[in-house]
């Protein structure tokens, strides 16, 4: 028998906050004395799960209700029927999730797991946490009283966890963790340059250097799919109307991938070189310099990166991984930068933001404010971090995804977006804007720049021509639907198409009515829109009248079309933001079934689940 037992700690990340949230579960464990194993649930093979001392499971809800990625193998094993109520028994856990109440599905997966774990008979040693991106602290204000609860539970179950008890903790000030990743630098000089082509380079570079990196990106492949050059970037929206709205058309300039109607793009967005270059200075790094990055205690499943791929410049793996002037820093960036602080004014001041009792003031200084890792570094001069622990904690350069509002046979060899690009004022009245929807907007399509991007599909799956459409989409949610109806357009030249409803809203027939001719277009002389093909076309102008009028108002009105159409059949597809809209049209649905149908609510309800289940009820939302 082992002398201390050990704790698992298993997570499930898409954006990387459900790992930043294990990981500081293990640190505090381990601070306390515990012996802890921390993975990626892709990492551990789920059949080991009976012989484990404690785990602690954390897990993102993505989309409306999905696994994330790393966690689809490890969650079809816990669900074969083999696996009896007695598999898990005696095995003790806790849940914590992380989601956002804005969607309908908050924290679904964690719902799920926590159930399923107890199906199979394993013991909750506590009620499953809850992080909410919605609270003003986001998920570490449920992270911080749970985790202090989880301490006095697993001692309870087995005081062995923790030898000296829960209230030992290593003194902060003796105690720093080393990074995750080390950095080794290379002479310049001995480097042969590659003899391939501007755009076969970049290429390498953005696959090797991301493949370095320690950041979690949304998908598995680093080398870009293929690059596109804009060829028109054009103004939607009515120029001081308060919203800059852009239609963005790109042309394949490597190869040209084949994407369907309801495909997403995610672009890697081009950082400020005034930023970059401020960031290498602060730092006092060296941009000529050469570097590979491999993790500190490399695994046998490990990729050699340094022989495999080779080093890159510095400046360059800054370029294209490291999200220096548009994130905000975690909560352990400030506790790690606490110990390199030679000012004590600031090194008091970072151990305040660090610890549970500065959250609030962390969140008001950082994440309200949306200060930038450049920032925050240049607020405190003193702080001189390693260069190892800046690539473990500068957030990862993220792609930024878009739905598709083209169709390629409209289309062949282009890509088109609908783009809103985004700006703020924070509190305190400091302007901010959306690094890649920003980036894009400021390209000149006669600067042929090449933008990389990876295609994937998204939560709206191409219909059959054949199959009669329900579209809500306001705003920017008409994006994907702009390409429904070119497809939908050019198949009904060479076969019968069944008939497509769209509901679309802006605040402002004036002002923000995007694609207004396209629409109306469709809408005439027997369009795929039109009322003689079955279908038609709805706007409402939410601003233009004392009374607002939503979506789900013109969709009230055509109830009696709306349900024929249901009967008929239809498939219902929803996009557009994710804070009330998705809800308030589900919603919607259930009253016209229920007006309709002369059933209750309940009945109504059942219907609409029955319609998702058989995969005909589709929604993409975006915050």
């Amino acid at each position: 028998m082992k002398d201390q037992p050990e704790l698992l700690i298993l997570y499930a990340t898409q954006t990387g906050n459900a790992q930043d949230a294990a990981e500081r579960l293990g640190r505090e464990a381990e601070h306390r004395g515990c012996v802890v194993r921390l993975l990626s649930m892709d990492e551990y093979d789920a059949s080991h799960l009976p012989h484990e001392d404690g785990i602690i499971f954390v897990v993102s809800t993505t989309g409306q209700g999905e696994t994330p990625d790393s966690m689809r193998v490890f969650w079809k094993f816990l669900l074969q029927r083999s696996l009896d109520q007695y598999w898990l028994k005696g095995v003790p856990y806790a849940v914590f999730g992380l989601g956002d109440s804005s969607y309908q599905k908050y924290n679904f997966v964690a719902k799920k797991l926590d159930k399923r774990l107890s199906d199979l008979g394993a013991t909750a040693i506590l009620e499953r946490g809850l992080g909410d991106d919605q609270h003003h602290s986001g998920y570490e204000a449920a992270l911080d009283p749970w985790m202090l609860s989880l301490w006095s539970s697993l001692n309870d179950i087995n005081p062995m966890f923790f030898l000296k008890g829960t209230d030992f903790v290593f003194s902060n000030d003796t105690i720093i963790d080393q990074p995750s990743v080390q950095v080794a630098y290379y002479n310049m000089g001995k480097l042969d340059s590659p003899l391939t082509s501007d755009l076969k380079c970049t290429e390498i570079q953005i696959e090797r250097a991301r493949l370095m990196s320690p950041g979690k990106f949304s998908h598995g492949k680093k080398k870009p799919d293929c690059f596109l050059k804009m060829i028109k970037n054009q103004c939607l929206s009515k120029v001081g109307s308060g919203k800059d709205v852009r239609h963005f058309e790109f042309e394949f300039v490597s190869s040209v991938i084949e994407y369907e109607v309801g495909d997403v793009l995610e672009v890697l967005p081009s950082q400020s070189s005034a930023a970059v270059n401020a960031f290498i200075q602060r730092c006092n790094l060296d941009p000529e310099s050469f570097i590979t990055v491999s993790p500190r205690n490399r695994r046998k499943q490990d990729p050699i990166l340094a022989a495999e791929m080779g080093p890159v410049k510095l400046k360059t793996f800054i370029e294209l991984t490291m999200d220096i002037s548009s994130a905000s820093p975690r909560r352990y960036f400030f506790e790690v930068m606490s110990y390199y602080a030679t000012a004590p004014h600031e090194k008091e001041r970072l151990q305040y933001f660090a610890s549970p009792e500065g959250r609030d003031d962390l969140y008001q200084y950082n994440q309200k404010e949306r200060r930038s890792v450049l920032e925050v570094l240049e607020d405190f001069p003193s702080v001189k971090m390693p260069f190892d622990w800046l690539v473990q904690l500068v957030p990862p350069l993220k792609t930024r995804s878009f739905s598709i509002s083209s169709s390629a046979l409209a289309h062949p060899n282009q890509v088109h977006l609908t783009v809103n690009v985004v700006s703020w004022m924070t509190p305190y009245k400091r302007k901010r804007s959306g690094l890649c929807s920003s980036w894009l907007a400021g390209l000149d399509p006669e600067q042929c720049v090449h933008v990389p991007v990876w295609f994937h599909k998204g939560s709206l799956p191409a219909p059959a021509p054949s199959l009669p459409l329900i579209l809500v989409g306001p705003g920017t949610g008409c994006a994907p639907f702009r390409g429904f109806v070119e497809e939908r357009s050019i198949e009904n030249t060479s076969m019968a198409t069944a008939p497509v409803l769209f509901f679309f809203g802006c605040r402002n027939e004036d002002n923000d009515f995007l694609y207004r001719d396209f629409w109306l277009s469709h809408s005439e002389n027997h369009g795929v829109l039109s009322e003689e093909k079955g279908g038609g076309f709805y706007v409402a102008f939410s601003r233009d009248q004392p009374r607002k009028v939503y979506v789900q108002h013109k969709m009230l009105e055509q109830s009696e079309k709306i349900w024929n159409l249901l009967r008929e059949g239809a498939a219902v597809y929803v996009a557009g933001s994710s804070t009330k809209m998705p809800a308030d049209v589900w919603s919607t649905f259930e009253e016209i079934i229920s007006k309709e149908t002369q059933l209750p609510r309940e009945s109504a309800v059942r219907w609409l689940r029955a319609l998702e289940k058989a995969g005909k009820y589709h929604v993409e939302a975006w915050s």
